[in-house]
């Protein structure tokens, strides 16, 4: 065994059980940050009434966490690469949870909007691109796991604060709500991230299993040189797109058909839809990274894409149906969520991981796209067509569309990307 292979064996055995203490730890840093964005539909009621506004104005605030949570991730990505993880990603939590106590102080719009959304949008965004990356480099042989679970503990983390804050936000009012919670969910993920810590060189640069190769690094700029990449940021764009076109107006649409004055298995059909989408959004992100760790990143996107596609298909057809209204809408989440986990560890096993997390802030910002078009572009086709049918045809398409990228266009020059780097170095 030469020396190199035997400091990369070394790091394996060592490194074992740190990598999966730093999983956790990381999942903690996630779930810290996720109020903010899923809790705070509890809150627009509130803010409406107390700063006498309408909802529409209210609500700019949630489009300003989101866009600077996701345009600015190249720079918050640059950030943790240049500084290190453990003080950036303290620094994020620290601006999440403060975003919530100056919230608690806001008396006007353009006090929320600096608080609750562009304070709280920089900070989340920053622990997002960073705990991603981070595990992207700890995994190189389950980087789709990894970067799933973390995404799951983001997605999923706001389940264990949704009813103590409705709680207290009935019992003490908004500012107390925002002011225990803020400093609360602030000193959780700061403790977490001192924690944190970069994996030994020689674990990142694993070769890939289906390849048998290391891949090269590749920095930024020259990234964003290649085509692979802008299919893929293509492919994250159509996907989020199609998903939030569909997600976004599941209450409207619901109403339209019919599901919001049913009931099934003794429940409200829509609050039992949410309930079972908000686990499947988290449950997917981890396991279809597993998949693709074993069978293939582009042959689970193929299948998964595909498995959206035809749910909503289905969804759209079987409207009528209470009881399909609500599996239907889980299995479209279990198609649509894992795209959190695939796109960031496809683009690591392409591009390397000495600028992963940056790397990634750049493919990241598909999802502001998506984010801004998917849910007012629906709105938009359903006003002007009367119809819902339009809206599920142009998401399904893209489903389908992106999934035959996934398997006939991506994997033959990912492949072939993948080969000639390794081939000039």
């Amino acid at each position: 065994m030469s020396i190199r292979e035997h400091l990369v064996a070394s790091a394996h055995v060592s490194s074992r059980s740190v990598r999966w203490n730093q999983l956790l730890i990381g999942i903690v840093c996630m779930m810290a940050i996720s109020s903010p964005q899923y809790v705070w539909t509890l809150f627009t009621g509130p803010l409406t009434e107390k700063l006498g506004v309408s909802l529409a104005q209210v609500q700019i605030t949630f489009s300003l966490l989101i866009i600077l949570q996701t345009f600015f991730s190249p720079v918050q990505g640059y950030l943790v690469d240049r500084f290190g993880i453990r003080t950036l990603v303290g620094l994020g939590c620290t601006l999440s949870g403060l975003s919530w106590v100056l919230a608690s102080q806001a008396s006007s719009l353009s006090m929320l909007y600096l608080s609750y959304g562009v304070v709280g949008g920089l900070g989340t965004g920053i622990v997002y691109v960073g705990i991603v990356g981070l595990m992207v480099r700890w995994f190189p042989d389950r980087r789709g796991l990894a970067a799933g679970a973390v995404a799951a503990g983001y997605g999923m983390g706001a389940m264990i604060t949704t009813f103590p804050i409705s709680n207290s936000l009935h019992n003490v009012g908004m500012e107390t709500t925002l002011l225990t919670f803020g400093l609360a969910l602030g000193v959780v993920g700061l403790l977490a991230s001192l924690f944190l810590r970069q994996p030994p060189p020689v674990l990142s640069e694993t070769p890939l299993p289906e390849s048998g190769q290391t891949v090269v690094d590749v920095p930024p700029r020259e990234m964003l040189k290649t085509p692979v990449f802008w299919l893929m940021f293509a492919m994250f764009t159509m996907m989020s797109t199609s998903g939030l076109m569909v997600t976004s107006q599941m209450a409207s649409f619901a109403k339209d058909f019919g599901m919001t004055s049913v009931m099934v298995m003794g429940m409200a059909a829509l609050p039992l839809a949410l309930t079972i989408d908000r686990i499947c959004n988290g449950l997917t992100r981890p396991l279809f990274g597993l998949i693709s760790d074993r069978y293939g990143r582009e042959n689970t996107m193929a299948f998964a894409f595909l498995l959206e596609g035809v749910a909503m298909t289905l969804w759209l057809l079987t409207s009528d149906n209470p009881v399909l209204f609500v599996l239907l809408s889980g299995v479209v989440f279990l198609g649509w969520g894992e795209i959190f986990s695939l796109f960031p560890s496809t683009l690591t096993d392409t591009f390397g991981t000495r600028h992963a997390t940056t790397n990634y802030g750049f493919l990241y910002m598909a999802q502001g796209i998506g984010s801004i078009i998917g849910g007012p572009a629906a709105a938009l086709l359903h006003q002007h067509t009367n119809s819902w049918y339009p809206v599920f045809t142009v998401a399904i398409s893209f489903d389908i569309l992106t999934a035959l990228l996934a398997f006939f266009v991506l994997k033959r020059i990912r492949a072939n990307w993948i080969s000639t780097r390794a081939r000039s170095f």
